[in-house]
């Protein structure tokens, strides 16, 4: 073999070598490369997930809660907090019927005591969140002289507007008091149901009736009305406002975080300003 094909052979074989070295290296980069891409995306697909909350809470709350709501979605840019507003009754009838519910906020233990009864809430984030309390009020320019309860017995009362004892809590604290004051059967004719507490509100502050029992948190969001005279202590039970997840809900975890912030420091200023007491 002559000298200049011995060294094409050798050529021939260092080329070839090169290139199946070369071809595979930027095949194993290639897949490296498409690993870290795959775990980025995904990343970034679980930080975006966008979350909704739907919370069921008793209508006595709608203004604290919402001003919350906003607080919370800008604290937590991927978490959607829907407010459905009610009266307690109703909406644990909604949830037992099934609704998409995540959390529900009551006025009264009652209503959450029949859910756990019937397996509806998650136990252990059952907390009782807040205090309230009962008062009787007319409209601000009402000249009628109603002093105190004792009064709704006078002639010249003719309306007196209340929460359906049926299902709204309210109503239920209004006759514990109308009991408790020996009152029920000399008024029970005036009384006119509302189905939740803001509709007690509304009417008395157009002054469709004299009077009505709203909460103290109902009173301080207008200037509308007037605070006649508070329920005396013992005349009904505690109004408490429990809150629980929903046993149901898609979204437990996210569910349990926004029932933490409401418990937290940064929550109970914003209740307080609207007059709740915490329990």
């Amino acid at each position: 073999m002559s000298f200049k094909k011995l060294l094409c052979i050798c050529l021939i074989l260092i080329l070839t070598t090169a290139l199946l070295v070369g071809c595979g290296e930027p095949t194993e980069n290639t897949q490296t490369t498409d690993d870290s891409q795959n775990t980025k995306d995904l990343n970034q697909e679980i930080k975006a997930e966008k979350i909704e909350l739907l919370v069921s809470a008793a209508a006595s709350l709608t203004d604290v809660l919402n001003e919350l709501g906003h607080i919370y979605e800008k604290e937590n840019s991927n978490i959607k907090v829907n407010f459905t507003y009610g009266s307690s009754g109703a909406l644990q009838s909604q949830i037992e019927e099934g609704a998409p519910v995540d959390i529900f906020l009551s006025a009264a233990e009652k209503q959450m005591d029949a859910l756990e009864e019937g397996g509806h809430i998650v136990k252990d984030t059952r907390k009782t969140l807040l205090i309230n309390k009962v008062v009787l009020i007319t409209p601000s320019n009402n000249d009628l002289q109603i002093n105190d309860f004792e009064d709704l017995k006078k002639d010249e009362i003719k309306k007196v507007a209340i929460g359906d004892p049926s299902n709204v809590p309210v109503g239920q604290y209004s006759e514990e008091i109308f009991t408790n004051l020996k009152l029920k059967d000399s008024i029970k004719e005036k009384l006119i149901y509302a189905n939740d507490v803001r509709t007690v509100l509304t009417w008395v502050e157009n002054e469709e009736v004299d009077c009505g029992l709203v909460y103290a948190t109902d009173a301080f969001t207008t200037n509308k009305v007037k605070i006649i005279d508070e329920a005396p202590k013992g005349s009904h039970k505690d109004v408490s406002y429990p809150v629980a997840a929903i046993g149901s809900s898609k979204n437990l975890d996210a569910s349990q975080a926004f029932i933490e912030f409401l418990s937290n420091e940064e929550a109970a200023e914003v209740f307080k300003k609207y007059g709740f007491q915490l329990n």
